[in-house]
């Protein structure tokens, strides 16, 4: 009778054992630890994709000429610099015969996306500065100025001029450049 009932009650423990531990443990932890090492897996390859994308824009990079990126910073740079923008200007204006008197820079790009009275968010990767100026000089010295200015390797659009006659052939100008940087 006890060889019959020792398989018996080893079924039944075994029975208990698999629904009160390991069914859980498998259908819980394990399941889970599964499902954490297929997401793990989806990144991994997103990463590698990511990686060889990165090459692939690197190598493309590499590939461009030195000078010509050299010149691509100069014409549009990642930074205002309004220092070093405002210093080529004073300079530009003494070799052309224009006296700067001010120069006052504001962020033009919050002042024209507001619309009716309302502050739009742009997405823009362009940003702006508008240059104010006023100078004076002879009208030949404006003409300088404004073509040293177009010749430029940085991109400046003239915005606004305003010229102040006088009996002396000195005017005065008040000038506003729009100055252009990647955000």
């Amino acid at each position: 009778m006890t060889s019959r009932l020792l398989p018996f009650f080893s079924l039944m423990l075994a029975v208990g054992i698999f629904f009160s531990y390991v069914s859980p443990v498998w259908s819980g932890d394990v399941a889970n630890a599964k499902a954490a090492i297929a997401d793990d897996n989806k990144a991994l390859e997103s990463a590698k994709r990511y990686v060889a994308r990165q090459n692939e824009l690197a190598a493309e990079r590499d590939a461009i000429d030195p000078a010509a990126l050299a010149r691509l910073e100069k014409f549009l740079p990642d930074s205002v610099d309004n220092v070093g923008m405002i210093l080529d200007l004073d300079a530009l204006g003494t070799r052309a015969g224009l006296a700067l008197t001010s120069i006052d820079a504001t962020n033009s790009s919050t002042a024209s996306s507001q619309e009716g009275g309302v502050a739009s968010v742009t997405n823009d990767p362009i940003g702006t500065i508008d240059l104010t100026m006023d100078a004076g000089g002879t009208y030949g010295a404006l003409q300088d100025f404004l073509d040293g200015v177009e010749r430029s390797q940085r991109l400046l659009d003239v915005r606004e001029i305003t010229v102040t006659g006088s009996n002396t052939g000195i005017y005065d100008y008040h000038i506003i450049l729009r100055l252009y940087w990647l955000r």
